[in-house]
């Protein structure tokens, strides 16, 4: 079949698909809004429609749109439904799977759900996978998948037309890269579709691919449809007291990880406050505090950003487009060791002159006289101008020729003058996997300029979620990371519960959550950061989200490091189990601090005649409401 086979029907296409792999289908989509919803639908009804065809979907976060449990609901919701999703199309499989109608020659699997959305759905239960998101395109191929079909953009402004994986790029990369070495081995390859979307934002660098890398492609009309573009949640001060104390452990100059969410919201907002309110900044964050946190630790930082944020995240969110926009995600990262590490150190910055060619040299990146390798490479990061060529020993430009030798002297200043760029090009300021946000975020996508669009590269979820294969330059791109992460609970000894119920009950996943944990012990100057909120009401009675312990813990006691609750830090890194559990009481609601007092004794991990310190007795919702209500 010639690569890639074009089609204006989903349907015609689906028919060359069953005629390829037969009639057992494992099709491997994306998480989030890069599925390709109507080739889905088609394709799931075609096979309920067919007994003897078998459709297994392997994937993660299905979303649909919000519907009402009663006719009065669906009145109400109607308006603002058709207002915020437009004509987004419901994925049938989701339907039928909510009502426990699945047909019985289709499976669906999934890595990741909608939070709480399945608790008490046995199949979805059941059918879940319990995968690190940087381990799913690996065990995508055990579950031999032989369909890979995503959701593209096609960018048509050009002569000839571009491609790209746009928001999901995370895991397709990877899964097409195992599956590239055996394209022409019989029963060991996977058909790549790629079904175009218009309405999804083409973003270029490592999401920008060729169109020979899909087997099919679909062009019909119906694929075209509006993105699941759910609206921010309200953010409570809760949230906020807590987001307000993350942002004070966010270095100037380095790294930055959020989540989704009210949480990670609140972390964008409160460090813009910080950039711009400065001020006022400080002001809040000393009436949040208590009267034994007045001497913050020292790894706490209160100024306004000068040399800006990077942006690596799993989940590119609507936060960090607030952060772009603001100037404070702005620190750029380049894909070469040495130019980086030179970077870090000072003796490159973003203003090309002879001294970057003499620091390049110095370092042994490039040589004297250049060969063509450097200059390619000079090219590509903007420290020679578009136009120099490379031949025999001589850099050409406009007609014009010059040595290419890095001797002091007249020669060498004219050749200088003639051949460097004037700005370092090439770097990003931003690592996403996939993103996803309510739907100005997504036209603000739509709408961003090439030269910006640029400098956000969204990859391949090995890349951004690990540091194996990948370690120098990795390591040298996020200094001084904070990797901040939400969490349901955090036991008194420092382990934390993120995902599921002590039932063995799904809520969402374990996603990236433990790369990233990990990943903030691994990096020598990074912080793993959790977020939880103390306390929670559930059926009426208010429960603390610190608990003793608990049957299931997504992220073990061993990676403690940092936890913030809305009463503020713990920096748990090192300490002994007492200690620990001293620093996780003085952030716990007051409410359930003696009992939590009582069981850590009962269990022989703290002094029996320790108690409580009186400033630390006071944490409570009224507390962080007198604080920052004004």
């Amino acid at each position: 079949m010639p690569r890639p086979t074009a089609f204006c029907s989903i349907n015609s296409a689906i028919d060359a698909l069953i005629a390829q792999v037969g009639k057992r289908i494992v099709l491997a989509i994306p998480l989030g809004i890069g599925k390709p919803n109507p080739f889905v639908n088609q394709l799931y009804r075609r096979v309920s429609a067919e007994p003897a065809l078998h459709l297994k979907i392997l994937t993660a976060l299905s979303f649909e749109k919000p519907r009402g449990h009663s006719d009065l609901e669906q009145r109400f919701l109607g308006p603002f439904v058709e207002r915020v999703f437009g004509d987004y199309p419901d994925l049938d499989y989701v339907t039928d799977s909510r009502r426990g109608r699945l047909p019985p020659n289709i499976e669906v699997y999934e890595f990741f759900m909608k939070t709480g959305d399945y608790l008490d759905n046995p199949v979805a239960q059941q059918h879940y996978i319990y995968s690190n998101y940087s381990h799913v395109a690996r065990d995508m191929v055990v579950h031999g998948v032989n369909v890979i079909a995503q959701a593209i953009a096609v960018d048509e402004s050009g002569p000839g037309k571009r491609y790209s994986l746009s928001s999901n790029p995370d895991v397709t990369i990877d899964l097409l890269a195992l599956y590239r070495a055996h394209r022409n081995q019989p029963g060991q390859c996977a058909v790549a579709i790629g079904v175009i979307n218009r309405k999804m934002p083409f973003m270029p660098n490592d999401a920008e691919v060729a169109a020979d890398m899909f087997d099919i492609m679909i062009d019909d009309p119906a694929s075209t449809h509006d993105l699941f573009a759910p609206p921010n949640m309200k953010v409570e001060l809760q949230d906020y007291a807590i987001a307000l104390w993350a942002s004070t452990l966010v270095r100037d100059g380095g790294t930055l990880q959020i989540g989704i969410g009210s949480l990670g919201d609140g972390v964008a907002h409160a460090l813009i406050v910080r950039d711009r309110q400065n001020v006022e900044y400080r002001r809040i964050i000393a009436a949040l505090a208590r009267a034994d946190q007045a001497t913050p630790p020292e790894y706490c930082h209160f100024e306004s950003f000068e040399i800006g944020l990077y942006g690596c995240s799993e989940m590119f969110v609507n936060g960090f487009l607030w952060l772009i926009d603001a100037g404070i995600v702005r620190r750029q990262v380049y894909p070469d060791v040495a130019l980086q590490r030179l970077v870090n150190q000072g003796n490159i910055v973003s203003a090309v002159t002879p001294a970057t060619l003499t620091a390049l040299h110095a370092a042994g990146r490039i040589s004297d006289p250049m060969t063509a390798d450097d200059v390619a490479f000079l090219r590509r990061f903007g420290i020679l101008r578009a136009g120099v060529e490379w031949q025999a020993g001589m850099l050409i430009v406009a007609s014009r020729t010059h040595r290419a030798a890095l001797t002091a002297g007249i020669a060498y200043d004219a050749m200088c003058a003639d051949c460097l760029g004037t700005t370092l090009t090439g770097g990003v300021y931003m690592h996403g996997g996939f993103f996803l946000g309510p739907r100005r975020f997504y036209q603000a996508l739509r709408d961003m300029s090439p030269e910006r669009k640029a400098l956000i590269n969204m990859s391949r979820i090995r890349y951004i979620n690990e540091l194996l294969g990948h370690e120098e330059i990795a390591g040298l791109q996020r200094i001084h990371a904070r990797f901040i992460n939400t969490t349901m609970m955090v036991t008194l000894l420092g382990a934390a519960v993120s995902d599921s119920l002590d039932s063995g009950q799904l809520v969402s996943g374990v996603g990236g959550q433990y790369n990233f944990v990990a990943m903030g012990h691994a990096l020598p100057d990074a912080r793993s950061i959790l977020l939880v909120r103390a306390w929670r009401t559930k059926e009426d009675e208010v429960q603390s989200n610190i608990v003793w312990n608990y049957a299931h813990t997504t992220i073990p006691r061993h990676l403690r490091d940092i936890v913030i609750t809305e009463y503020g830090i713990a920096d748990l890194r090192g300490q002994a189990d007492e200690e620990v559990i001293k620093r996780l009481l003085a952030i716990a609601d007051s409410r359930f601090q003696a009992d939590l007092v009582v069981a850590a004794k009962l269990n022989g991990k703290l002094d029996a005649g320790y108690e409580i310190p009186e400033a630390q007795r006071h944490n409570l919702p009224e507390r962080i409401d007198a604080a920052l209500k004004p």
